[in-house]
């Protein structure tokens, strides 16, 4: 029971049951946990992380230390060559696309091995829109490879990746589709066909919720470049904005120079005072995660219990920190959405709205109480007002404020006649 908010006894019940069926999966989580929180402190103390590396650096950036060594920690935590970690980066998309148009030249092909990818990169391909500047207006080939019974279907794999593909595409987590999201282990499988098949691809990872979920991460298991955001799962909830990619040293370098410029690279961008926390995101990020997906375990099961369907189920093992939750029809999802935002530190006295969303295709209701705008490593709910009516929900800076927040999403739902099986 809690003493701070009106919460009905039969949603406290079940709340308690869903925590005794959570327990297993707790401490899998921990374990893993841990295993990622050892390998960052050990990457902080093998490059000699000092106060020093914390320093402002103004106008150009002239060998900021702090910046460029937070690269080679980022490096060693992803077990690559070289990293580029930057909080000029301005979201997920922005990075995926500096790395894609910095790899990708005219007359290369891209091939996404998982089905069509979320809505905001269609844009940066080009199958929507048009001479905005899209990989398709600078001559580069899209094509994908559809996913079969919303798994990666291999064999298709194998027979579309030859000599004429430049980059195999991977979206390890699922955007706004009910498919499950990558192990690590999938997209090693993909690597070693992509490589038999054509030792010059390069393999490419869209990360984004997927990072410390696992102990190994898909540059661990030879992909050639990853990337994702830093107000997701990579900037602990401590990064107020930016991005990463990691992976082979002479890709970064082309990374970089489309994030600045030819000639420069690296070599040039003020941090302005970022450094800090960058460097303590990435300390945190692993506990962040954790906190995330024990508030994800839970909520599964909590919703299940009132009948709903949950994807993942809370029993089932995850490769990402995101989870779905059917809630039948849009009053649910509104009414859902309205709890979570209830019970969020910033902007609690908010009603979240159905609206057209910029980069998608129907109307968006989210839930986002956040201390950074558009983190979704901190609790975060949203959902298209369309058919099946899933709400999508991700991250959680502690569990037992999201525990709370589910349970204020359940208590708008019963206040409204919404809940089942009360």
């Amino acid at each position: 029971m809690t003493p701070f908010f009106k919460i009905d006894k039969r949603i406290e019940s079940a709340s308690e049951r869903a925590l005794e069926k959570c327990a297993d999966q707790f401490a899998e989580i921990e374990k893993i946990t841990e295993y990622n929180q050892l390998k960052v402190q050990s990457a902080f103390i093998e490059h000699g992380i000092s106060e020093s590396h914390f320093v402002s650096s103004t106008g150009y950036g002239y060998s900021d230390r702090g910046r460029e060594t937070l690269d080679k920690v980022w490096a060693s935590v992803f077990g690559t060559e070289d990293a580029l970690v930057r909080h000029n980066f301005t979201c997920g998309t922005h990075t995926l696309a500096t790395a894609l148009f910095g790899v990708l030249r005219p007359g290369d092909k891209m091939l996404c091995v998982t089905g069509t990818p979320y809505d905001t990169i269609h844009n940066v391909i080009g199958t929507k829109g048009s001479g905005m500047g899209s990989l398709k207006d600078f001559g580069i080939i899209y094509d994908e490879v559809p996913l079969k019974n919303d798994r990666l279907d291999y064999e298709a794999i194998e027979k579309n990746v030859d000599s004429s593909v430049n980059m195999v595409y991977i979206q390890r987590s699922r955007g706004y589709e009910l498919r499950p999201s990558l192990f690590v282990e999938e997209i090693e499988k993909v690597v070693n066909i992509a490589k038999r098949n054509n030792p010059q691809v390069i393999v490419m990872v869209d990360n984004c919720y997927g990072e410390f979920v696992q102990t190994r991460e898909p540059s661990d298991a030879g992909a050639d470049l990853i990337a994702g955001s830093l107000i997701k799962n990579a900037g602990g909830g401590i990064a107020r904005t930016g991005g990463y990619i990691a992976g082979r040293k002479d890709l970064i370098e082309k990374c970089a120079y489309r994030l600045t410029t030819p000639g420069l690279g690296k070599e040039v961008g003020a941090t302005l005072g970022h450094n800090r926390e960058l460097y303590m995101g990435l300390f945190y990020a692993p506990h962040s995660v954790g906190e995330a997906l024990k508030s994800a375990v839970y909520i599964a099961a909590f919703f299940e219990d009132f009948g709903y369907k949950a994807i993942p189920s809370y029993n089932e093992k995850r490769s990402d920190i995101v989870q779905s939750i059917g809630l039948e029809n849009p009053d649910s999802l509104v009414a859902f959405c309205r709890g979570i935002q209830s019970g969020s530190p910033i902007d609690s006295f908010l009603s979240p709205e159905p609206w057209d969303m910029p980069g998608y295709d129907s109307k968006v209701v989210m839930a986002a109480g956040t201390f950074t705008l558009g983190s979704t490593i901190e609790l975060s709910a949203d959902a298209p007002i369309r058919e099946p009516y899933f709400a999508w929900v991700q991250g959680g800076l502690n569990f037992y404020s999201s525990k709370i927040c589910a349970m204020l999403a359940a208590q708008q739902m019963l206040e409204r006649g919404l809940l089942n099986n009360v």
